[in-house]
């Protein structure tokens, strides 16, 4: 591999949907150059579609730039216009759900950026759903027990 790599050569095995069939394609470009603490990813989003589902991250930190196009930013129940140069940044642990829609006639094309965190506990509030990553496993956020305590002196 060659110390620079351009975008437009990245091999089919690192890109998502590379005949972009559907209305997101992601170009792991992070993973082809061999990055291992952070993912460096371009997101293409046709008009009409979403980046994520709405989500949040217990550890995982995200940047995001608008490299071209118009959309939305849904983060913590706002919806914010964005465009060609706006960032977001969202640190770890903070509880910020977010999501990129392309509401325009254009491709809006995103850099990503974030850390890996294999212990990251992921919530989707639209679905009352956590996904604990490490263990690839996902809860209804109704399956809640109540009056569970961890006290070891008290009955649940």
């Amino acid at each position: 591999m060659n110390p620079i790599e351009n975008m437009n050569n990245i091999p089919k095995d690192f890109v998502d949907d590379p005949a972009f069939l559907t209305k997101l394609k992601t170009v792991m470009l992070g993973d082809f150059l061999g990055s291992e603490k952070i993912y460096v990813n371009i997101d293409f989003i046709k008009p009409g579609g979403k980046s994520t589902k709405y989500h949040s991250h217990s550890d995982q930190e995200e940047f995001f730039l608008i490299l071209s196009g118009n959309g939305i930013l849904r983060t913590n129940e706002k919806e914010i216009p964005v465009k060609e140069g706006d960032a977001f940044s969202k640190p770890a642990g903070k509880g910020i759900a977010h999501q990129f829609l392309n509401n325009s006639s254009e491709v809006l094309q995103i850099l990503d950026v974030g850390t890996r965190e294999k212990n990251d506990v992921v919530t989707y509030p639209d679905e009352n759903t956590v996904y604990l990553k490490s263990q690839k496993l996902v809860f209804h956020t109704e399956d809640q027990i109540d009056g569970w305590t961890s006290d070891p002196n008290e009955e649940n």
